[in-house]
């Protein structure tokens, strides 16, 4: 039988597959955001953090990523070095 799965591939059925594409469509409709809102949030998130901690505001980077059903809002927020004592 492995040799048999092997030559001819593991084959899902029609459903699962559709059902895949189904559930990562509505993923990336639910997480659709315009780029206006991407710099609208990227403008609060500094906002916020400039208000506790000393930033450079052109170096933060705000990015959607996704995989597979997941997405996450990744923010890359440089924090100037501080010698401990």
């Amino acid at each position: 039988m492995g040799w048999i799965t092997k030559l001819f591939g593991d084959k899902k059925n029609s459903g699962s597959v559709a059902k895949s594409r189904l559930q990562m469509v509505l993923s990336h409709d639910r997480t659709d955001i315009t780029p206006g809102m991407m710099a609208a949030i990227k403008d609060d998130i500094i906002s916020v953090l400039a208000q506790h901690l000393s930033i450079e505001a052109d170096q933060v980077e705000v990015n959607l990523d996704q995989s597979g059903t997941e997405s996450r809002l990744v923010a890359h927020i440089p924090l100037p070095s501080t010698r401990r004592r």
